[in-house]
Protein backbone atom coordinates (compact mmCIF):
# COMPACT_ATOMS: atom_id res chain seq x y z
CA UNK A 1 0.00 0.00 0.00
CA UNK A 2 2.92 2.31 0.05
CA UNK A 3 4.94 4.21 -2.72
CA UNK A 4 8.60 3.90 -2.91
CA UNK A 5 9.06 7.36 -2.77
CA UNK A 6 8.52 8.80 0.63
CA UNK A 7 9.25 12.35 -0.49
CA UNK A 8 5.89 13.59 -2.22
CA UNK A 9 4.22 16.77 -0.67
CA UNK A 10 1.83 16.60 1.90
CA UNK A 11 2.63 12.88 3.48
CA UNK A 12 2.39 12.74 6.92
CA UNK A 13 5.92 11.46 7.93
CA UNK A 14 6.58 8.27 10.35
CA UNK A 15 7.86 10.56 12.93
CA UNK A 16 4.62 11.88 13.51
CA UNK A 17 2.94 8.45 13.08
CA UNK A 18 2.07 6.31 16.51
CA UNK A 19 1.50 2.95 16.38
CA UNK A 20 -1.04 1.45 19.22
CA UNK A 21 -3.38 -1.68 19.87
CA UNK A 22 -6.81 -0.31 18.48
CA UNK A 23 -10.11 -1.06 21.29
CA UNK A 24 -13.50 -1.59 20.63
CA UNK A 25 -13.74 2.09 19.90
CA UNK A 26 -11.61 2.35 17.28
CA UNK A 27 -13.44 -0.08 15.53
CA UNK A 28 -15.71 2.20 13.24
CA UNK A 29 -12.82 4.82 12.18
CA UNK A 30 -10.58 0.86 11.07
CA UNK A 31 -13.82 0.51 9.09
CA UNK A 32 -13.93 3.62 7.71
CA UNK A 33 -10.23 3.45 6.70
CA UNK A 34 -10.61 -0.08 5.41
CA UNK A 35 -13.41 0.98 2.92
CA UNK A 36 -11.16 4.19 1.76
CA UNK A 37 -7.98 2.75 1.62
CA UNK A 38 -9.50 -0.11 -1.16
CA UNK A 39 -12.10 1.70 -2.89
CA UNK A 40 -10.14 3.12 -5.65
CA UNK A 41 -9.57 -1.14 -6.58
CA UNK A 42 -13.25 -1.95 -6.06
CA UNK A 43 -13.35 -2.65 -9.69
CA UNK A 44 -10.84 -4.81 -9.71
CA UNK A 45 -12.29 -7.20 -7.08
CA UNK A 46 -15.91 -9.25 -6.84
CA UNK A 47 -18.48 -8.04 -4.79
CA UNK A 48 -17.74 -10.68 -2.23
CA UNK A 49 -13.59 -10.14 -2.74
CA UNK A 50 -14.34 -6.45 -2.16
CA UNK A 51 -16.83 -6.90 0.94
CA UNK A 52 -14.36 -9.49 2.73
CA UNK A 53 -11.32 -6.58 2.01
CA UNK A 54 -13.55 -3.65 3.69
CA UNK A 55 -15.46 -5.38 6.75
CA UNK A 56 -17.83 -2.88 8.47
CA UNK A 57 -17.83 -2.03 12.19
CA UNK A 58 -19.02 -5.37 13.43
CA UNK A 59 -17.25 -7.31 11.70
CA UNK A 60 -13.85 -5.57 12.60
CA UNK A 61 -15.33 -6.35 16.91
CA UNK A 62 -15.11 -9.59 15.64
CA UNK A 63 -11.79 -9.34 14.05
CA UNK A 64 -10.81 -7.96 17.77
CA UNK A 65 -12.13 -11.05 19.55
CA UNK A 66 -9.81 -13.57 17.32
CA UNK A 67 -6.85 -11.44 17.16
CA UNK A 68 -4.72 -8.02 18.03
CA UNK A 69 -5.58 -5.56 15.53
CA UNK A 70 -2.88 -2.01 15.49
CA UNK A 71 -3.57 1.32 14.32
CA UNK A 72 -1.01 3.71 12.86
CA UNK A 73 -2.40 7.23 14.43
CA UNK A 74 -1.60 11.03 13.04
CA UNK A 75 -2.97 13.47 15.58
CA UNK A 76 -5.75 10.71 16.69
CA UNK A 77 -6.79 10.03 13.42
CA UNK A 78 -6.26 6.26 12.12
CA UNK A 79 -3.84 6.09 9.38
CA UNK A 80 -4.04 2.74 8.60
CA UNK A 81 -4.36 -0.57 10.51
CA UNK A 82 -3.49 -4.23 10.32
CA UNK A 83 -4.37 -7.15 12.40
CA UNK A 84 -2.69 -10.51 13.56
CA UNK A 85 -4.42 -13.99 13.93
CA UNK A 86 -2.77 -17.31 15.05
CA UNK A 87 -2.90 -20.08 12.83
CA UNK A 88 -0.93 -23.01 13.60
CA UNK A 89 2.87 -21.98 13.90
CA UNK A 90 2.10 -18.65 12.09
CA UNK A 91 1.20 -15.44 12.59
CA UNK A 92 -1.63 -14.19 9.52
CA UNK A 93 -1.65 -10.74 8.40
CA UNK A 94 -4.67 -9.30 7.91
CA UNK A 95 -7.02 -6.11 7.08
CA UNK A 96 -3.33 -4.23 6.29
CA UNK A 97 -4.25 -0.63 5.14
CA UNK A 98 -2.68 2.86 4.46
CA UNK A 99 -4.82 5.82 3.75
CA UNK A 100 -4.25 7.05 0.52
CA UNK A 101 -2.96 10.27 2.58
CA UNK A 102 -0.52 8.61 4.81
CA UNK A 103 0.92 6.21 2.09
CA UNK A 104 4.92 6.22 1.55
CA UNK A 105 5.24 7.82 4.76
CA UNK A 106 6.42 4.78 7.04
CA UNK A 107 2.95 3.57 8.18
CA UNK A 108 2.97 0.17 6.36
CA UNK A 109 6.19 -0.69 7.57
CA UNK A 110 5.66 0.71 11.14
CA UNK A 111 2.43 -1.52 11.44
CA UNK A 112 4.24 -4.54 9.83
CA UNK A 113 7.28 -4.09 12.32
CA UNK A 114 4.52 -4.40 15.32
CA UNK A 115 2.90 -7.28 14.30
CA UNK A 116 6.84 -9.16 13.74
CA UNK A 117 7.67 -7.65 17.39
CA UNK A 118 4.12 -9.37 18.39
CA UNK A 119 4.19 -12.96 16.43
CA UNK A 120 8.22 -13.08 18.14
CA UNK A 121 6.53 -12.68 21.35
CA UNK A 122 3.63 -15.09 20.80
CA UNK A 123 6.42 -17.91 19.65
CA UNK A 124 6.05 -17.92 16.01
CA UNK A 125 8.05 -18.90 13.25
CA UNK A 126 6.73 -17.01 10.28
CA UNK A 127 4.01 -14.76 9.40
CA UNK A 128 1.61 -15.11 6.49
CA UNK A 129 -0.83 -13.16 4.42
CA UNK A 130 -2.83 -13.50 0.84
CA UNK A 131 -3.05 -9.82 -1.10
CA UNK A 132 -4.02 -9.76 -4.79
CA UNK A 133 -2.05 -9.31 -7.68
CA UNK A 134 -3.15 -6.19 -8.48
CA UNK A 135 -1.62 -4.26 -4.74
CA UNK A 136 1.50 -3.40 -6.40
CA UNK A 137 2.36 -0.64 -4.21
CA UNK A 138 1.66 -3.37 -1.25
CA UNK A 139 3.08 -6.07 -3.06
CA UNK A 140 6.39 -3.88 -3.29
CA UNK A 141 6.19 -3.13 0.19
CA UNK A 142 5.84 -6.39 1.41
CA UNK A 143 9.02 -7.52 -0.74
CA UNK A 144 10.83 -4.95 1.13
CA UNK A 145 9.85 -5.99 4.39
CA UNK A 146 11.45 -9.12 3.08
CA UNK A 147 8.00 -11.39 2.56
CA UNK A 148 8.30 -13.90 -0.59
CA UNK A 149 5.55 -15.72 -2.31
CA UNK A 150 4.73 -19.30 -1.58
CA UNK A 151 2.68 -21.51 -3.01
CA UNK A 152 0.59 -22.23 0.12
CA UNK A 153 -2.73 -20.34 1.30
CA UNK A 154 -6.34 -19.27 -0.39
CA UNK A 155 -6.02 -18.30 -4.09
CA UNK A 156 -9.08 -16.61 -4.57
CA UNK A 157 -11.67 -14.48 -2.40
CA UNK A 158 -14.81 -14.67 -3.50
CA UNK A 159 -13.29 -14.98 -6.77
CA UNK A 160 -11.14 -12.16 -6.47
CA UNK A 161 -7.42 -13.33 -7.38
CA UNK A 162 -5.15 -13.99 -4.50
CA UNK A 163 -1.52 -15.26 -3.43
CA UNK A 164 0.26 -15.60 0.13
CA UNK A 165 3.41 -14.64 0.60
CA UNK A 166 5.56 -15.34 3.94
CA UNK A 167 8.08 -14.07 6.06
CA UNK A 168 10.01 -15.86 8.47
CA UNK A 169 10.16 -14.36 12.00
CA UNK A 170 13.22 -14.59 14.40
CA UNK A 171 11.89 -15.96 17.80
CA UNK A 172 13.17 -14.89 20.99
CA UNK A 173 15.97 -17.05 22.15
CA UNK A 174 14.75 -19.36 25.05
CA UNK A 175 14.91 -18.14 28.59
CA UNK A 176 16.79 -19.78 31.59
Amino acid sequence: MEAADDSRAGMVSASHLEVRRAGPEDAPAIAAMLHESFVEFKALYTEGGFAATTPGTEQVLTRMREGPIWVALREGAVMGTVAAVVKDESVCVRGMAVSPAARAAGAGTALLQHVEGWASSQGSGRLLLSTTPFLSSAIRLYERYGFRRTDEGLHDLFGTPLFTMEKAVERPPPSS
